[in-house]
């Protein structure tokens, strides 16, 4: 009896064992809160990674894997002071499977987030980081790990009564075990400072806002005033070095308005809430109805114009005289202008909004850069004025075709809602086609053959319109493949990726179908999934309909996210016999773990087995594979009969075809020798 109670307790403690070793923990964190001000302090959140694995980055593009991030728990008491910073510098690398560049961590990793006490009563500062891992053969699902950091009672105090913040009484350190112990902390020895990191793309939002400059000179609210402008100061000034001095203090005026916009809209949302805009819908809608207001103000059917009140009061400074007038004629130029620069400076705001920190800044520097450089070197060399073109209808052209950008720029923001919503409205077919269309419009409009209302008649095609309208007619062309699955490289990161299409494959492409010779048919809670194979998104349904028609369920246990799922169902799926296996001998459920949308509130829980709150359908599926299967990883796969019990063991990421087909034949058997 005791030979056979031992044997029970090692077979438990191997069950145990088993267990554990499935369930992956790669990444522990460990939290701690240092000092920076008498009212802030900062979270430092650091990563520990497995050897092999990669923690996602703060910045990932919309449509892919989801980024890590640092949220508080709203209290009132407390706010975030600024944006999350990260170090070391993340990796870069193109993933082939998403159409995007991807950033990451390996080995380790520090998040930093500055926040700002607002009360004399905060005890403790609450929130939670969301993170997603991910190794060369299999990802994690999204993750979310509670911290609670507590505070000395004497510690910060709120703005109306300030006492000192000294670094020795600052909390003590503390940290999370792993992923699966959330909330729990212990405390450690000590914290670590985390330096700062230069945004990612702010050279290229600088470039962008530069050539926005340059295109905001050739608007009819602009380019006429460069010689009114430099004439006036040049006949105005004694000398010709103080003719200069005045029209360089002028561009810098220009550049100080812009910069101090950009410096008001970061200050306004605060660079924590701009990281967030890239992913956000609700910001995405708002941007892209803003863009489309800009566009049809640029085609003519109205225009922005502000209140003469704040044109008249700029005027009335401009009059003043010295630099303090020039500084209003610059104050005022913006303002006259506004109906023209506004749309063009409204979407380089919404673009580096998009990117966080201080990109606003950087942008309307780029763009005021551009906008003064004239005024300045026409100043210096008024002979150059003598060769600018003359003012007329093509100013107004400019302004139409900058509409037609603004336009297509819109339908970005509409897909990145579209795709954090998982509406599948705007999928990459008809984004492609709505550009096709969009651009081909413009091609009509520079060949004449669209008016629109206060264009002046033309008697030719000036050969510059010609050639401007041929490229992008030969642009239209090129997009045109991209309808039936073509990659179109040119505008890689504007659509949605392949995967968030209707035919994921391309029309056509053996991969596209597994309708053609299939006899699957789609019942009313089945969709086409990847390679256009037949699949439910629920168990409970895919069990009941499995036993309607008598064959086994595979359960693919997947993420919108998971970069080696989107590999093997591209490098294995699409394999002619697997594919027609998957539709036709199996009722195929792909369950999401990464799914964001909401359960109701009476089917939320607390998981029995990880102690974490289920909030999400992701939470749910990948609670459910974890409880049912000791796994925690994707791609997953499980053949089961109708007995919900396992038919052959699981499988994850293999790219071996052969492999996989000798898997589904064995499930296929075990299924029919078990006769259910």
């Amino acid at each position: 009896m005791r030979k056979q109670n031992l044997l029970l307790f090692f077979a438990f403690f191997l069950g145990v064992f088993s267990l554990k070793s499935q369930v992956l923990e790669p990444v522990k964190w460990q939290f701690s809160l240092n000092s920076v001000s008498d009212t802030e302090v900062e979270i430092v959140a650091e990563a520990a990674i497995d050897e092999g694995w990669h923690l996602y980055s703060v910045n990932l593009p919309g449509g892919g894997p989801v980024p890590t991030s640092i949220s508080l728990i709203e209290s009132g008491k407390y706010e975030a002071a600024g944006e999350i910073k990260q170090e070391p510098q993340p990796e870069k690398q193109y993933d082939q499977a998403f159409n995007m560049e991807l950033s990451w961590f390996s080995n380790s990793a520090t998040l930093t987030l500055p926040v700002r006490i607002k009360s004399s009563d905060v005890k403790v500062v609450e929130g939670y980081v969301e993170f997603m891992v991910c190794d060369d053969e299999q990802c994690l699902p999204p993750d979310r790990l509670d911290f609670s950091l507590p505070l000395e009672d004497d510690v910060v105090a709120g703005s109306d009564e300030v006492t000192d913040l000294k670094e020795e009484e600052a909390a003590p350190p503390v940290e999370v075990v792993s992923q699966g112990d959330e909330g729990k902390v212990e405390p450690v020895e000590d914290g670590s400072e985390t330096g700062d990191e230069e945004k990612r793309g702010n050279w290229g939002i600088f470039w962008m806002s530069f050539l926005g400059g340059f295109a905001a000179l050739l608007t009819p609210c602009v380019f006429p005033m460069i010689p009114m402008t430099v004439s006036f100061f040049t006949k105005q000034s004694k000398t010709k070095a103080t003719g200069i001095r005045s029209a360089f203090f002028y561009g810098i005026s220009i550049i100080v308005i812009y910069v101090v916009l950009g410096t008001v809209v970061t200050a306004i949302f605060g660079a924590d809430v701009l990281n967030r805009l890239s992913t956000d819908p609700w910001f995405n809608l708002f941007f892209a109805a803003l863009l489309i207001t800009f566009a049809v103000s640029f085609f003519g059917a109205f225009e922005i114009i502000l209140p003469n009140a704040w044109i008249s009061a700029a005027d009335k400074g401009a009059d003043k005289g010295g630099l303090l007038g020039i500084f209003f004629m610059a104050f005022t130029l913006a303002l006259v202008s506004f109906s023209c620069t506004g749309p063009i400076v409204g979407t380089l705001i919404v673009q580096a909004a998009s990117v966080g920190g201080i990109a606003p800044v950087i942008g309307m520097l780029g763009f005021s850069l551009a906008l003064a450089l004239p005024f300045a070197l026409f100043a210096a060399f008024p002979g150059w004025l003598n060769s600018l073109p003359k003012s007329g209808g093509w100013l107004n052209s400019v302004k139409v075709f900058l509409g037609f950008l603004e336009l297509a720029f819109a339908f970005k923001f509409l897909s990145i809602t579209d795709m954090v919503l998982g509406l599948h409205i705007l999928e990459r077919e008809v984004f492609i086609a709505i550009w096709i269309t969009i651009f081909g419009a413009l091609g009509f409009y520079l060949m004449g053959k669209i008016r629109l209302p206060h264009d002046s008649p033309m008697e030719y095609l000036p050969v510059s319109r010609m050639m401007l309208g041929l490229l992008v007619f030969a642009f239209t062309i090129y997009m045109i493949p991209g309808l039936w699955g073509a990659p179109v490289n040119l505008i890689s990161g504007f659509p949605p990726p392949s995967n968030y299409a209707e035919s994921p494959h391309g029309v056509g492409n053996r991969a596209s179908g597994a309708g053609r010779g299939s006899t699957a048919s789609l019942s009313e809670d089945m969709h086409l999934g990847p390679q256009g194979i037949p699949a439910f998104d629920d168990y409970d349904k895919a069990l009941a309909y499995a036993q309607q028609v008598n064959k086994p369920l595979l359960l693919d246990f997947t993420g919108k996210g998971c970069t080696n799922c989107r590999k093997m169902e591209d490098a294995v799926w699409s394999d002619p016999t697997v594919r027609e296996m998957l539709a036709n001998d199996f009722v195929l459920t792909s369950l999401y773990v990464d799914f964001r949308q909401q359960l109701p509130e009476d089917e939320k829980y607390v998981s029995p087995v990880t102690g974490k709150k289920i909030r999400t359908v992701g939470n749910k599926w990948s609670d459910f594979q974890i409880s049912r299967f000791q796994r925690n990883s994707q791609p997953h796969y499980v053949i089961l009969g109708h007995d919900e019990e396992k038919l052959v063991e699981d499988r994850g990421y293999n790219t071996d075809i052969e492999a996989y087909i000798d898997w589904l034949k064995r499930g296929l058997r075990a299924f029919e020798e078990r006769g259910k």
